[in-house]
Parts: C-alpha cells; structure tokens; sequence
C-alpha cells in the first residue's frame, strides 16, 4: 500500500488543521491506520490510530481531547483533525498503515512521507 500525506502547515496557537492521508494499493479497509509525528531532536512517537472498522481508536495522553481520527474506507482515506494546536505540537507527521491494529505500536509496516506541521506561539 502507498500512503501520501497531506494538509499539514502553519498554524498559530489554538487553531486547527486537519491531515489527510490517501491510500493506493492493496484493499485500504484490511488495513489499520495511524499518525505519527517527530519533532526536531525527539523520537517518532504514535500520535493516533484507528483500526479497519473504526471501533477502535488510540490517542496519545498528549493530544487526547483536542485530537480525532476518522477513516472513509470507501475514499481510502484517513484523517487525523487538529484542534486547539499547541507549539509542542510542532513535527512532521507521518500516516502508517499496519497489517494489524497491534502491529501500529510497533512501527506499522506501510509509511508514507511526512507533512510538517508548524504551530507558531
């Protein structure tokens, strides 16, 4: 599967972006999604992640409540929103595609390329 990223930018404190990631590929619905982000000098964290059906979701305890997750498997899409943006939240954010919901707390196994997202106090 191949995943291209996008939406993400420059946005000042509080506001909202919102991030889409597009699949290509193999059967998008078998898979289960996520978002992680890196910021300069810090490791990859998982940030979000949604499984095939969208019954289960995992958010990080830093973006629980300001962050959301949703997939249309029939556009084979998924979308992380961003609201009340903090400077911490500044990173490249990656969309991952996992064979299983479990496999996306070890890596995933599909990455695409990254989009930056800035958020500037």
């Amino acid at each position: 599967v191949q995943l291209q990223a996008s939406g993400g930018g420059l946005v000042q404190v509080g506001g909202s972006l919102r991030l889409s990631c597009a699949a290509s590929g193999r059967t998008f619905s078998r898979y289960a999604m996520g978002w992680f982000r890196q910021a300069p000098g810090k490791d990859r964290d998982i940030v979000s992640a949604i499984s095939w059906s969208g019954e289960r979701t995992y958010f990080a305890d830093s973006v629980k409540g300001r962050f959301t997750i949703s997939r249309d498997n029939a556009k084979n899409t998924v979308h992380l929103q961003m609201n009340s943006l903090k400077p911490e939240d500044t990173a490249v954010y990656y969309c991952v595609a996992g064979e299983n919901y479990s496999d996306l707390f070890r890596w995933g196994n599909y990455w695409g390329q990254g989009t930056q997202v800035t958020v500037s106090s």
